[in-house]
């Protein structure tokens, strides 16, 4: 079992710097022991190309002149402290300037090659050259010479390359560099090459060290990527642009996998990796660190050595506010598996785009009304799920139509939006309505069948829509177009122009348990957040679902709510977590003061009775009702995070 408190340590010093000097053992270990640190990522080799040790695979960095990674691993074995190790993989500045016939190619336009070489940044080498004999090499010194407990590669990625070597190889092997299909089949083979050589490095000298990849990113449905790790670590830092929204997203989908252990990994930096001298608030971490044990990962919090080799106890203090009470917390985390009502099947995994607007909008919508659900890829059995949910992509394969149809023929709910329900000019399921096309104007106004926070009027929707003629279904909402689409040469006002009210055409339709939504309507939200956007899909949802959702909770729409199973403790655990965000300087989104939630009413879903609800990790029981299947009962404070158990 993955350690839940885990550190990153980076480590990446120019040849110049000195480096160990202030390195203590017993420091090292009083750093880790405030940090409540029960795991942490050690260092072989750094992005600048030099090794922490003695080595005869690599050059040892030259202002060091003992075994730093090996002082470092005695020290974490002496205080049961784990410690796989990293190795940089992608990047090796010190050979990129020695060798350019490794070198990492990203541009047939010379000018352009020039400038990513010229310019300050680590660069990266092909992994289709000689170079890969050479990072094997070192992988197999680091497993002979001290057998760690796993291996950490970093900045690992299918990536277009130009070099001679790959150009040759490609054309010996009938694929034209013009052709971007075959670029990308290319670096899949390159990555499948680097992944299958590694690994056996590894492999060859260790049946159980842990390995994992990183690319900064789990890509859905790559499975030639994702079965290449033991285990998965999805690196977030909310602070460098990712925000607050990236994590949950990315965990929904992973938490779907069969039989895989992962990590949140976020930062004790105010911003990105290798900030020296960047701190978060405290109230930032432990929200991070809750947010990850809510979700089903264990944690990493990265951080960075000075090159003189002395821990930051300021660091590890800041880190021991958070993993001290992920630390009370993990008797209600261990063996715990997240319950979902609702599958998206992700837009990425369909179109191979991991930049899917329309994926960020539903896990924003989910997650603000407060609903239990993963994301999924075609593969995997969404049967276990009351309800479906088509984001708005095309690209669903004949077998997959087939396989969603029997899912609805057996009572589950599907929910579709844009062209997500339509292959071959058709609707793939029984909505009560024939397909015309898409609808030449944009934007368009939505006009709801039902109440809204500002009431029924026209709002306006930028995004795609989709013509359809009502036939036996209920219509929920209906569209209208503007008089005209702004040019250069007809435009009116400062953005579109207005509706026409003249003419309404049915935008939402509603057939038993199938709904079509006729916007790219998660797409819209991602992009614009739109308050109708997330009414119209409020009103859907509850209209389908209902009173078949398994939590209720009366919480701020950006509070998050998780409810996992603990099967061997026959017990459920509820997660609340609330914190205000802010916005610093021009991307920055931080956590610093905390609101508390007073008085939060919740109700789940039991088959039975539960014998006793209480809040954890402080075992305060609490009075409840059990009506009608659903046990009420009302948390008096959530202060960043709350846990509640309800007992079999």
């Amino acid at each position: 079992m993955l350690r839940k408190r885990q550190v990153h340590l980076d480590f990446h010093t120019n040849g110049t710097l000195p480096v160990g000097k202030n390195f203590s053992k017993e420091q090292f270990q009083n750093a880790l022991k405030a940090g409540h640190v029960n795991s942490i990522t050690v260092f072989s080799k750094c992005h600048h190309g030099w090794s922490y040790h003695p080595t005869q695979a690599n050059e040892m960095h030259p202002c060091l002149d003992f075994d730093l990674l090996g002082a470092q691993l005695e020290a974490c074995k002496e205080i049961d402290v784990n410690a796989p190790v990293y190795i940089s993989a992608g990047f090796d500045e010190k050979e990129y300037i020695k060798r350019p016939e490794w070198h990492y190619v990203c541009s047939k336009d010379r000018e352009e090659q020039l400038k990513y070489e010229n310019a300050v940044h680590f660069h990266l080498l092909c992994f289709n050259t000689g170079y890969l004999d050479f990072l094997c090499k070192q992988i197999e010194e680091v497993m002979q010479k001290y057998n760690p407990c796993g291996i950490f590669l970093d900045i690992v990625s299918p990536k277009f390359c130009f070099c001679d070597k790959c150009v040759s190889d490609m054309k010996n092997l009938g694929m034209d560099i013009e052709n971007e299909e075959d670029l990308q089949k290319f670096a899949v083979m390159t990555l499948k090459k680097y992944v299958e050589a590694t690994n056996a490095a590894v492999r060859k000298y260790s049946d159980t060290a842990t390995i994992f990849h990183n690319s900064g990113h789990i890509p859905k449905g790559d499975y030639g990527f994702i079965k290449a790790n033991t285990h998965l670590e999805l690196e977030s830092l909310p602070t460098a642009g990712w925000g607050y929204d990236h994590f949950p997203l990315s965990t929904a989908y992973v938490r779907s996998l069969k039989n895989t252990e992962f990590l949140g990994m976020t930062g004790k930096f105010h911003e990105g990796w290798g900030e020296f001298g960047g701190f978060k608030h405290p109230n930032a971490l432990i929200y991070e660190t809750s947010l990850s044990i809510a979700n089903g990962a264990g944690c990493s919090i990265g951080d960075q050595m000075h090159p003189l080799g002395e821990m930051n106890m300021t660091t590890y203090k800041l880190i021991g506010k958070a993993y001290s009470l992920v630390e009370e917390k993990e008797p209600w985390l261990d063996g715990a598996v997240n319950v979902a009502d609702i599958a998206v099947l992700s837009a990425e995994s369909l179109t191979g785009n991991r930049d899917e607007k329309a994926d960020f909008g539903a896990n924003r919508m989910l997650l603000e009304n407060n609903y239990l659900f993963n994301f999924i890829d075609s593969t995997m059995d969404f049967s276990g799920y009351k309800m479906l949910i088509l984001p708005d992509v095309s690209g669903l394969s004949d077998e997959l139509v087939e396989k969603i149809r029997g899912y609805v023929n057996n009572g589950g709910k599907v929910i579709a939006s844009g062209e997500s329900l339509i292959k071959n000019g058709e609707f793939i399921l029984d909505v009560g309505a024939k397909y015309i096309g898409e609808n030449e104007f944009s934007p368009t106004y939505f006009i709801p069948c039902f109440e809204t926070v500002n009431g029924k009027t026209e709002y306006v929707m930028r995004c795609n829509s989709y013509r359809f003629d009502a036939i036996d279904c209920e219509v929920a909402a209906y569209v209208q177009n503007p008089y005209f689409n702004r040019t250069a040469e007809h435009f009116c006002s400062h953005m579109h122009a207005p509706n026409n009210p003249n003419e309404s055409f049915p935008a939402v339709a509603i057939k038993g348990n199938v709904a079509y939504i006729g916007w790219d309507i998660f797409t819209a939200y991602a992009r614009h957040g739109h308050l109708c956007f997330k009414e119209l899909f409020a009103y859907v949802i509850k209209r389908m679902i209902g009173e078949e959702k398994t939590v209720f909770a009366h919480i701020p729409d950006r509070a998050v709510v998780t409810y996992t199973r603990q099967e061997k403790e026959s017990r459920n655990i509820l997660h609340l977590l609330f914190a205000h965000t802010t916005v610093r300087g021009e991307k920055t989104e931080v956590i610093e003061d905390i609101v508390p939630l007073y008085n939060v009413k919740c109700g789940v879903r039991c088959k039975e009775k539960p014998s006793k609800i209480s809040l954890v990790p402080c075992r305060k029981e609490l009075t409840f009702d059990y009506n009608n299947g659903i046990a009420e009962f009302t948390v008096p404070k959530v202060d960043i995070h709350q846990m509640v158990s309800i007992e079999d």
